[in-house]
């Protein structure tokens, strides 16, 4: 089994990084990696003999968010109140808006969530998002745009709810 440590060890840095942009927290990223790997060790004859055992188990990764039976998506919490104005210098600005996208993020249905990250984290094409997914291009498109869609709207309802304040 030198051949799987190789392989974890070259991939671990990679599905960690996608699962925690997946699941939005480090600690279920871990786990959910740890699943997988677990599972890729218990059937890693059969998944070594693939084209592109990389792609195998990042599909596992993908598979096993979808299906976690925790609703990750309804355990967002705060992490304290933000900066009515932000400095333009303010380090804090920029966390306080990477915070922000990952609550969106975190509010989307998870194959949306997952298309979102495989297309603009992962820079994978729509085939090969289809391929990992299970579905044709033209759903990756419409989840794509419907998870774009939720993104934009949202934003756009804050800044009318600003609008109205001042």
């Amino acid at each position: 089994m030198a051949d799987y440590d190789d392989f974890a060890r070259a991939q671990l840095p990679r599905l960690l990084r996608y699962a925690t942009m997946l699941t939005g927290q480090r600690e279920q990223a871990a786990d959910l990696v740890q699943d997988v790997l677990v599972k890729a060790y218990r059937h890693w004859s059969r998944i070594s003999g693939t084209d592109h055992p990389d792609r195998y188990v990042l599909r596992m990764v993908t598979n096993g968010y979808l299906s976690w039976r925790h609703s990750w998506s309804a355990r967002v919490i705060a992490s304290g109140d933000l900066p009515d104005e932000a400095r333009a210098d303010d380090f804090a600005s920029d966390h306080a808006a990477r915070e922000d996208m990952w609550q969106r993020l975190a509010r989307l249905p998870k194959r949306q969530r997952a298309v979102v990250v495989l297309r603009y984290y992962e820079q994978l094409p729509d085939s090969e998002i289809a391929g990992l997914l299970g579905c044709a291009q033209a759903t990756v498109r419409a989840h794509a745009h419907k998870a774009l869609a939720a993104l934009r709207n949202g934003l756009a309802i804050e800044q009318m709810a600003e609008a109205r304040e001042t």
